[in-house]
């Protein structure tokens, strides 16, 4: 997985923008959000990946709410872990987080730090366009090539029989 995701354009993008993105969760975002051109717009990307706070509201009554949970698991698990690395003091998130800590917590902040994540890298991958989902350049075509090609042969190609009852 970590030489795929240094390789595909989408993953790198993700990985070399946002602090607290690895290969791995990069892979995992990608592979989760798919194509980002179906999204209207970032808020159908969090709700697609369930990170939006459900509502119940009564008269003037409004109860607190919690994750709608909706989406790919494994995205808001990449998402959560992405954001529990955004908020160490090197992060340039750092800010953000202490004052949402400040405000709802400790677990709560790092959902919203998580979810601001997600609008985050559907605006990179929208961006990129066709190219976020473009296959990696394969390892053989990054090598340089030698002086002179392996000779071709005509000849064809004969094999043993094998009898699968004899091994």
């Amino acid at each position: 997985m970590r030489p795929y995701a240094r390789r595909q354009t989408g993953c790198r993008a993700l990985i070399e923008a946002y602090y607290g993105v690895g290969e791995l969760v990069a892979v995992t975002i990608l592979a989760e959000l798919g194509d980002c051109q179906r999204f209207a717009n970032s808020r159908d990307a969090v709700r697609y990946g369930g990170m939006d706070i459900t509502v119940y509201q009564s008269d003037r009554h409004r109860a607190p709410g919690h994750l709608s949970r909706q989406g790919p698991p494994a995205l808001r698990w990449a998402l959560y872990e992405a954001a529990q690395h955004a908020r160490f003091p090197n992060s340039p998130d750092r800010e953000y987080y202490l004052k949402a800590a400040e405000k709802l917590g400790g677990n709560r902040a790092c959902l919203a730090l998580a979810r601001k994540l997600l609008r985050r890298c559907y605006h990179t991958l929208r961006e990129l366009g066709d190219d976020a989902l473009a296959p990696p350049a394969s390892a053989a075509t990054r090598r340089e090539p030698s002086a002179s090609p392996p000779p071709k042969t005509n000849r064809p190609v004969t094999r043993k029989p094998t009898d699968a009852l004899a091994a």
